[in-house]
C-alpha cells in the first residue's frame, strides 16, 4: 500500500490506448485503485479540454480522450476527514437556505468538496444545480443561501452586493466593550476601502471577560467581523487567526443569524432567523443531511 500523503499531478493525455480515469491515475501515481476512486468520489480530480474549464471528474470508469487535461490532487488528511452535516431549513427551489455548521467550508478547492455545503447540497438535490452566492466562514456557523440556477445565482448575488440586503451577527468577543444595550459603529477601512460594522452589547459576563454582541454589516470585505473587532481591541472567542488571548477549545463563537433581502422570485421582503435552538450546543438534535437522503 502507498505511503504517499500529498501530491498533485497534472498531464495532458496522449494518443493511444488510453485507460479508464482510475486505471489512468493508478498507474501514473502509484496510489492504489481504491484510494483513486475514493479521492475522485471527493471532489479530488477534474478533467477538461486544451482550450476549455476543468470539471469535476468522480466517475472511476469515465473514458479519457485524447488532449483531456487531467489534474489530480491529493491529500491523505483532507480526504479522510469527516464532514459535520449541514442542515436544509427551507427550498424554495430558485434558493435554499441551510445553516452551516462550523467547520464546514461553503464550498471546496481543488484537493475536494467533500467538506462543503456546496457537495451537500448538491447530494441532496440531485437534479438541481447549486451556486454559491455569499459565502461563510469555515469556522463560522449560521444561514447561508444557495442558488439552483444561473439565473437564480445571477439575480441574487445582484443583491447581496447591493444595498437591498442585512446581514445579522451573533458573536461573543473577549472583554467587556460597554453596558448591555449600548450600540456602536465601526467604521474602519478594511484593505484599502469602506467597511462599516453596526453593534448592540447584549450582555456581559465577568467570569469569563466576555461580552455577546449582535453585529449588521454594511459592506462585505474578507473577515469583516473578525477583524473589525480585532482592531477594536476586543476579538472574537476562539477566533483561529486574529486576537491574542481569544483561543478557546470550542471553536469561534461567531454565528450568522438573520438574513433579510428583497426576494427577486417571490416579490417582496424575506427574512430568515437561525432557530435559537440551532447552535453548537443543540445542533446534534437536528436531523442530518446523511439521515434524509
Amino acid at each position: 500500500m502507498s505511503k504517499m500523503t500529498h501530491l498533485i499531478f497534472k498531464e495532458t493525455v496522449g494518443d493511444g490506448g488510453i485507460p479508464a480515469a482510475c486505471d489512468f491515475l493508478a498507474s501514473r501515481t502509484g496510489l492504489s485503485k481504491s484510494r483513486v476512486k475514493d479521492a475522485m468520489n471527493k471532489g479530488a480530480v477534474r478533467v477538461g479540454r486544451r482550450r476549455g474549464g476543468m470539471k469535476r471528474l468522480r466517475r472511476a470508469t469515465a473514458q479519457l480522450k485524447a488532449g483531456n487535461k487531467i489534474e489530480f490532487y491529493y491529500d491523505k488528511e483532507l480526504l479522510s476527514l469527516k464532514p459535520a452535516a449541514a442542515i436544509c431549513l427551507e427550498d424554495l427551489q430558485y434558493y435554499s437556505m441551510w445553516y452551516k455548521p462550523p467547520g464546514l467550508l461553503a464550498q471546496g478547492s481543488a484537493f475536494g468538496d467533500h467538506c462543503s455545503l456546496t457537495r451537500q447540497a448538491e447530494l441532496l438535490f440531485s437534479r438541481r444545480p447549486v451556486f454559491v452566492v455569499h459565502r461563510l466562514d469555515r469556522e463560522a456557523e449560521g444561514l447561508m443561501l444557495l442558488a439552483h440556477s444561473r439565473i437564480a445565482a445571477a439575480k441574487l448575488s445582484a443583491v447581496f452586493r447591493g444595498d437591498g440586503i442585512s446581514k445579522k451577527y451573533f458573536a461573543e468577543v473577549l472583554g467587556r466593550i460597554g453596558e448591555e444595550g449600548c450600540k456602536g459603529k465601526i467604521e474602519l477601512p478594511l484593505d484599502g476601502k469602506e467597511a462599516i460594522t453596526d453593534f448592540t452589547i447584549e450582555s456581559f459576563d465577568p467570569q469569563s471577560d466576555t461580552s455577546s454582541v449582535t453585529l449588521t454589516i454594511r459592506t462585505g470585505r474578507s473577515h469583516q467581523i473578525r477583524r473589525h473587532m480585532e482592531l477594536l481591541g476586543h476579538a472574537v472567542i476562539g477566533d483561529p487567526r486574529y486576537g491574542k488571548g481569544n483561543k478557546n477549545a470550542e471553536g469561534m463563537q461567531l454565528s450568522a443569524i438573520s438574513l433579510a433581502f428583497f426576494c427577486p422570485f417571490l416579490g417582496r421582503e424575506v427574512q430568515y432567523d437561525l432557530p435559537p435552538s440551532l447552535s453548537r450546543r443543540h445542533y446534534a438534535a437536528y436531523p442530518r443531511i446523511s439521515d434524509i437522503m
